[in-house]
């Protein structure tokens, strides 16, 4: 398993029928859209900005005035809750600290509706702002200059005149993480103020979060769409269980103020397919938690948004969902064991590698768990953690990550219980390892991460659930290449068991990845597609039933690689990559979940014996290269790679390989 650069993120009846036609044949406007449409021609590059009076979360009022002496002002303007706008808040402190000695001055300000005195505040301490934050609570200001998301500046000279509006830089957008900056328009406008010089970019689009402004003074109580009668509904369905407090979404959709306010990025994010998170193809498999928005509900929030958010009538609405206090599962758990006694504190800058800490449940017999959860202690720093269970005391670093764990923790995990009648068995007298990556924020945090176990009744479990993986760890990518072509197939035979789900998994070069099972009588069958891997959300794709594997079946698994400059989470694509946990290096494992019959003789299911990595023997690269089971291969099917080795294994040089030919 791997880590994940600072990243960030974020993503109808004769009304349904209206919004659908509608918003097919013309473009939606949304609240966001009218006003950049008529700020646009007022806050052009070069015009004047007018005097304001606003005060900050402290409530001190500032006028622009107050700036008159600097050479420029940066206005940055940032959100509460954006993941973008916090992932730039540090970068804002480290330039207005550059900066201010050479008459620059920075102000923050919060135009959302949704953020409150006391969210800013918290925020300013968190990122250590030494300069003005400002409320801009109409949106009067964000208006005047132009700007409609956050983060998003706006920079005028000691004339107020706007001299550039736009980004800060190109680190960080939306799913993508840059290891470095390569274009710096915010920096550069500044030196070429300070030196008198013209701006080379004096406008560039923003990407983020659109500021939050609520119902609109054209919203018409009698809209047909509203929130109370059916947009609560959807949100309750869809969204909140990740977007309320304490969980990964970066703003509560559980109440009115705030999906109103958000209503507008709802759309947005929808329209881009962003959310929410889905990227399965709908061609094999049916899957439970499949996350795809119906095309009635999304034109119900469109239609919504569009006609101004309206709220209804309110009693109408559905009571809050319930949720188990800081738990994703059911209720509180039987077993909570930390991953240490006191927090680990991770730097505000730099790499940090992989941390182990290893814990004691204090569990004297066999114990068996239907329902697992990690709960991260600091999200904005843990990118992903896997705990493992191993002898008590045997201090075995080889921990066999990519064949299998217990529980893990990785970006848009959802934890639900097993199945009736499975549980995971945790042998007596073991111990906990947990295997933790941090990534650095910009902020000095600390962390202390925690994991969760639901007891089952021994007397119903009939099944074993157990993890286990197809894996390549042999292969090197080619600088440039934006598919690449990988596969492994399992090497050891499942026993008569059960297919429950499949986690796919692979770093930020990662661009698809394919399940196929291989059965005992050669037949194939492709269980899982995803034509478009996203290492931000790696979604464990839980089978609406579960699938029978007779025993002798393998799994085969295809992955596909994007090492090219198109691939804007590409730290080099000028380089070699190969198997390795950093962001910079590459993994290819597919976990799957399977259950396997209890046998009454010993009260549990055989143990898979699993194999360690290894290079593939001759057998098993021509039963991967072998897709239709005839017995041949074409040299024309094999990846160009590995060609030269295809060459010297055909020793009468025909171009079919067969398996007599194989070396002995």
């Amino acid at each position: 398993m791997n880590d994940l650069c600072q990243k960030f993120f974020r993503s109808f009846a004769l009304a349904f029928l209206f919004a659908v036609l509608w918003s097919s044949n013309h473009p939606l406007l949304t609240a966001a859209d009218k006003v950049a449409s008529e700020s646009n021609t007022t806050s052009a590059i070069g015009s004047k900005v007018n005097g304001f009076s606003l005060t900050d979360y402290q409530g001190k009022e500032w006028k622009l005035e107050e700036f008159q002496s600097k050479k420029a002002v940066v206005f940055a303007f940032v959100g509460t809750q954006c993941p973008l706008a916090k992932l730039y808040s540090a970068k804002l402190v480290e330039l207005e600290k550059q900066y201010r000695d050479q008459g620059i001055a920075f102000v923050a300000v919060d135009s959302n509706v949704q953020d409150s005195l006391a969210e800013m505040a918290a925020h300013a301490r968190k990122f250590g702002f030494e300069f003005a934050f400002l409320k801009d609570p109409a949106q009067d200001l964000a208006d005047r200059m132009g700007v409609t998301r956050t983060p998003e500046v706006c920079v005028i000279d000691s004339d107020s005149t706007i001299r550039y509006r736009g980004r800060i830089d190109d680190q960080y957008g939306i799913g993508y993480t840059k290891e470095a900056v390569t274009k710096n328009e915010l920096v550069a406008a500044l030196d070429a103020i300070i030196k008198k010089q013209e701006i080379a970019t004096t406008t560039t689009t923003a990407s983020g979060c659109l500021i939050g402004r609520g119902p609109t003074d054209s919203a018409k109580a009698e809209s047909m769409v509203n929130y109370a009668d059916q947009v609560s509904r959807i949100l309750q369905s869809r969204c909140v269980s990740c977007h309320r407090p304490g969980e990964i979404g970066p703003m509560d959709l559980g109440n009115y103020d705030d999906a109103s306010a958000w209503a507008d990025m709802i759309v947005e994010v929808i329209d881009e397919g962003r959310m929410p998170p889905w990227h399965a193809s709908e061609a094999y498999g049916s899957f439970e938690n499949d996350r795809r928005m119906p095309a009635e509900e999304i034109a119900t929030i469109k239609n919504w948004a569009l006609a101004g958010a309206m709220r209804g009538d309110a009693s109408k609405e559905p009571p809050p969902m319930k949720f188990v206090s800081g738990w994703q599962l059911p209720r509180e758990p039987d077993l909570v064991v930390p991953m240490r006694e006191k927090p680990f504190d991770v730097p505000a800058r730099g790499e940090v590698k992989y941390q182990y800490f290893v814990a004691d449940p204090k569990l004297t017999q066999d114990t068996w768990v239907s329902g697992m959860e990690i709960v991260p202690g600091n999200p904005s720093v843990v990118h992903h953690i896997l705990v493992f269970v191993r002898e008590k005391g045997t201090n075995n670093r080889n921990l066999g990550a990519e064949r299998g764990f217990l529980v893990g923790y990785v970006p848009g995990t959802r934890a639900v219980p097993l199945p009736e009648g499975m549980a995971k068995r945790i042998p007596a007298n073991s111990e906990f390892v947990f295997q933790i990556h941090y990534t650095p924020n910009g902020t000095a945090q600390s962390d202390m991460s925690k994991v969760g176990f639901l007891f089952a009744d021994t007397k119903s479990i009939t099944h074993e659930v157990q993890t286990t993986s197809s894996v390549q760890p042999n292969f090197r990518i080619p600088p440039g290449d934006g598919n690449y072509k990988v596969s492994a197939m399992q090497p050891e035979e499942m026993p008569n068991c059960d297919l429950l789900s499949m986690s796919p998994h692979m770093h930020v070069r990662g661009k698809s990845f394919r399940y196929t099972a291989v059965y005992p009588d050669g037949k194939r069958e492709i269980l899982l597609d995803v034509p478009k891997y996203d290492f931000n959300w790696q979604t464990e794709y839980r089978l609406s039933e579960k699938k029978k594997m007779p025993s002798g079946t393998r799994m085969f698994c295809e992955a596909a690689f994007d090492n090219s400059k198109d691939n804007l989470n590409n730290p080099n694509p000028d380089g070699w990559v190969q198997w390795g946990d950093q962001t910079y290096e590459e993994m290819m494992i597919g976990y799957f979940h399977i259950s396997i019959p209890i046998d009454p003789a010993t009260g549990r299911a055989p143990e898979i014996k699993k194999a360690k990595m290894a290079r593939p023997s001759p057998e098993q690269i021509f039963a991967m290269l072998d897709t239709n089971g005839d017995g041949k291969v074409l040299r024309a099917e094999v990846p160009q790679q590995i060609q030269p080795i295809f060459d010297r294994m055909d020793a009468n040089k025909d171009g079919v390989l067969e398996k007599s030919e194989l070396p002995k």
